[in-house]
């Protein structure tokens, strides 16, 4: 369940919206507004900009961390791609032409056939 925005009045008869996580925490609460259709515009604003928003830390930088040792891990022995369990279910190693590579084909491989049905893009990926 995603979090919800409660619009409500505060003590100065403002109208401000809160942002409660699906836990009952409050995230964020707004500035004031003067009325509804205000503090509405201004959920929609945060709903535009919080998938995009970018990060600026303006907090202090964190001590550098001592390493804890500094043994080197062994070596992974290699493996070659053919002996592997998974290397046929992953597409490795077959050749392909240069059509097939770039996803087009060849007049030799073109056969008409019926005409697809139109795509409804959803906006879904």
């Amino acid at each position: 369940m995603a979090g919800v925005f409660e619009v409500f009045v505060d003590a100065e008869s403002q109208y401000r919206f809160r942002l409660v996580a699906p836990n009952g925490t409050v995230l964020a609460i707004s500035a004031p507004f003067e009325d509804k259709r205000a503090a509405a515009a201004g959920i929609a604003d945060v709903r535009e900009c919080a998938g995009t928003g970018l990060i600026t830390d303006l907090s202090p930088a964190a001590p550098k961390v001592q390493e804890a040792s500094t043994a080197v891990p062994a070596p992974v022995p290699a493996q070659a791609l053919s002996t592997r369990p998974d290397h046929g279910r992953q597409g490795f190693g077959k050749r392909r032409t240069p059509a097939e590579a770039s996803g087009t084909r060849s007049a030799a491989h073109w056969r008409p056939s019926a005409p697809a049905a139109p795509v409804r893009w959803t906006g879904a990926a």
